[in-house]
């Protein structure tokens, strides 16, 4: 939005007025709760003579129970001796239980980036391995071989699940890893894919004109 223009005359008188009818407004406001600010302004009850520092003092009189109460709690930890020998944690423990082989989520024996030592801080495979049958697709020839027959049996004939080892993107987390669910999911009932295909396929929002519909049984009507 543009500035305005205040050195414009009609701009000016604008704004004496618009400033004049706020005062008026103001002065207006003042006098009819004249008496609610007197009375919000005038002191009723007696003075007590605090000061900033009884304020603070009361302040911290409220926290000493709970102070001497730790002290009693915390007596017995002050007389332990700081342990000096104690195990701690190094980076062969940061891996403990939460590794994908621990998780059943993969075997060694089948991905051999999952056997690992511990002290091994590199990253965990994304992918699972690709099946010995598959990789035999890529090295012959096409038509009935080659990378595109690869893609398709790899990405569309396999679930998310069998080549990842967790979801990657947020689309997966509808559907993943339902094989483990005891409600076995099914495919509709109704015929949904052909009624869209039919809706897309339509050249405008009308509806097709009688002569286009299919022929009846009867060759007298269509």
């Amino acid at each position: 939005m543009p500035l305005i223009d205040i050195n414009k005359p009609e701009m000016i008188k604008f704004l004496v007025e618009t400033y004049e009818k706020t005062a008026r407004l103001r002065m207006r406001w003042n006098t009819h709760n004249a008496d609610k600010l007197r009375f919000a302004a005038t002191l009723n009850r007696e003075e007590k003579g605090y000061e900033d520092i009884d304020v603070t003092k009361a302040t911290m009189e409220l926290g000493l129970p709970g102070l001497k109460r730790d002290s009693i709690t915390d007596a017995r930890n002050r007389r332990l001796k700081h342990v000096m020998d104690g195990n701690i944690p190094g980076i062969e423990s940061l891996q403990k239980g939460h590794s994908i082989v621990e998780v059943d989520l993969g075997n060694p024996k089948d991905d051999p980036k999952l056997a690992r030592p511990d002290t091994d801080l590199s990253i965990d495979p994304i992918m699972r391995p690709v099946n010995p049958k598959q990789k035999k697709i890529i090295y012959k020839g096409r038509p009935y071989f080659g990378r595109e027959v690869y893609l398709t049996n790899r990405c569309k004939a396999q679930l998310p699940e069998d080549r990842y080892y967790f979801a990657e993107t947020s689309s997966w987390a509808y559907g993943w890893r339902l094989k483990d669910s005891s409600l076995k999911s099914r495919g509709p009932q109704h015929g949904r894919v052909w009624r869209l295909s039919r809706e897309i396929s339509r050249t405008g929002p009308a509806p097709d004109p009688a002569h286009y519909q299919k022929p009846r049984k009867d060759p007298g009507v269509c």
